[in-house]
């Protein structure tokens, strides 16, 4: 049920030993029982167990994304430009840790759990505690903005230190980009079951703290009085999106296990962290891949955070949030195999268009914001939303390949390639997040009210069409005409991968 991180036998080493292998024929049966040693097969269950994995960071970031605005705005009754101070800390938070994660994961020496497995199982806790917290209502009221601030800091730094080593594991799991691009498509289509699981659970449990019948008989903007209920619903909420963590990290350690290779003398040493982050970011397929989806994945946080609020002030859906919600998660998760199809079939540059289908229906349901109309939008942002999460992570690995291809003395940068993809990524969400939201504060935005004012309104309707199709255009543009990395062939891959997991094991 387990396999080790590449698969790879000692026979499959063979070329970097320093002198003739006499037993070489022996340890193949051993291999054989885990998968093909030679194509670096990986089982199913190794696969479903990795994509386990990433089960809670989503399900926590989808409850986030979509009703954190929400609950500070309207159950805590934060003002608006605190909110922003918030969302745009936590980001912050979150995007610095990535350098930090990387640098010490690169310097950390491989246990008996392995070298990346032991971040992820020492975060677990914490990050459930932080998650938690972060949802909870504090008796004060003036320090409110701090309480959440802290929280929300933590839990982004704490996810980060969990998310660069589980991603990272990819390069370490099989030396085919064929069985790399399965196992992500499995960890995606995983994620966004979990993101489809943290809507669903979170949004149906704290749906009654949002009842559209508390504002049917309010004609002035009055603010409407928080009851014990809300607060208790989001408790209960907090506490089920947190117990995600231990039971889905456990699975993760029961079926993917990093398995220490044969002691091998290194042949190079890897470049310092910071050394190794000047390499990464003049790597021009690297930078193309970063600005394009630094624009795009900012689009569609922008469209998933203002989405509940577009529903609630800015038309007549608010009984149909959490519907709407679920479409879009539905969507995403039914159409991620397709798009893994689609990838094999067309190539990952020309699937990027894919991205582009929802542009038009985000216009449309800003000037036509009727139920009918966001069924439709909700479905079509949903393929789209599975395309921008599946083809960053499919490309990065090709990216890294291309890179160890151009830079053979440079081993072991895989952490940090995925721990400053994911500061870039971070980066520009704080920014969109945390300027989207001062847009509000200047609009008017007043927090529980049940009527806003009319510039609220219509800056609403620009943060869910205009906003996401400017830089999900401009980022698409500029990944077909940046430079493509180079997919090397079995051979070479298999090379890399024995040099990348000798390195490893040797660190």
């Amino acid at each position: 049920m387990s396999a080790s991180p590449g698969g790879t036998s000692a026979s499959a080493a063979e070329p970097l030993s320093p002198r003739p292998a006499a037993h070489t024929p022996e340890p193949a049966p051993v291999s054989a029982k885990r998968g093909d040693s030679r194509t670096g097969r990986l089982s199913f269950c190794t696969k479903v167990c990795y994509g386990i994995g990433g089960i809670p960071n989503q399900v926590a970031s989808s409850a986030i994304a979509f009703y954190l605005q929400l609950f500070l705005l309207d159950v805590a009754r934060i003002p608006a430009a605190q909110v922003s101070l918030v969302l745009f800390g936590g980001k912050v938070s979150g995007a610095a840790a990535d350098p930090v994660a990387g640098f010490f994961i690169n310097r950390s020496r491989r246990t008996e759990s392995g070298r990346l497995m032991p971040w992820v199982l020492g975060c677990t806790p914490f990050i459930s505690l932080a998650y938690f917290f972060l949802w909870f209502l504090p008796p004060f009221t003036n320090l409110r903005g701090l309480w959440y601030m802290t929280f929300y800091c933590l839990f982004q730094a704490l996810a980060t230190f969990f998310q660069v080593p589980y991603t990272a594991l990819t390069m370490l799991l099989t030396p085919s980009p064929k069985e790399r691009d399965s196992a992500t498509a499995y960890r995606i289509t995983m994620e966004m079951a979990g993101t489809l699981m943290g809507a669903a659970v979170h949004g149906l449990i704290v749906s009654r703290a949002h009842a559209s019948h508390e504002c049917e008989d309010i004609a002035l903007p009055d603010p409407v009085a928080i009851t014990p209920e809300a607060t208790r619903l989001y408790y209960t909420a907090a506490a089920v999106v947190a117990a995600t963590y231990p039971v889905c990290v456990g699975l993760l350690r029961l079926g993917v296990t990093e398995k220490p290779e044969p002691s091998t003398p290194a042949s190079s040493q890897g470049p310092g962290f910071l050394a190794g982050l000047g390499l990464t970011v003049r790597h021009p397929p690297y930078l193309t891949l970063v600005i394009s989806f630094l624009l795009i994945s900012a689009a569609i946080q922008v469209e998933q955070s203002y989405l509940v609020l577009f529903c609630a002030h800015a038309s007549q859906l608010r009984d149909h949030v959490q519907s709407l919600v679920l479409t879009i998660l539905i969507s995403a998760v039914l159409s991620t195999p397709l798009w893994e199809w689609v990838l094999q079939r067309f190539g990952k540059r020309m699937s990027a268009f894919g991205i582009c289908v929802m542009v038009p229906f985000v216009i449309l349901l800003a000037v036509v914001p009727t139920a009918p109309v966001a069924y439709v939008v909700a479905s079509v942002s949903g393929l789209s939303i599975a395309m921008s999460l599946l083809l960053p992570w499919s490309m990065l690995p090709d990216v890294v390949d291309d890179f160890q291809l151009q830079h053979p003395h440079s081993p072991g940068m895989e952490t940090i390639f995925y721990s400053s993809y994911v500061f870039f990524n971070k980066l520009s969400g704080a920014a969109a997040l945390g300027i989207s939201m001062l847009s509000l504060e200047f609009a008017g935005y007043t927090a529980g009210v049940c009527k806003q004012a009319e510039q609220v309104v219509v800056t609403l309707k620009v943060l869910i069409g205009a906003v996401p199709t400017c830089m999900i255009l401009t980022g698409v543009c500029i990944l077909m005409v940046g430079p493509t990395p180079k997919v090397p062939s079995p051979d070479t891959s298999r090379r890399l991968s024995i040099r990348r997991r000798t390195s490893y094991s040797v660190a």
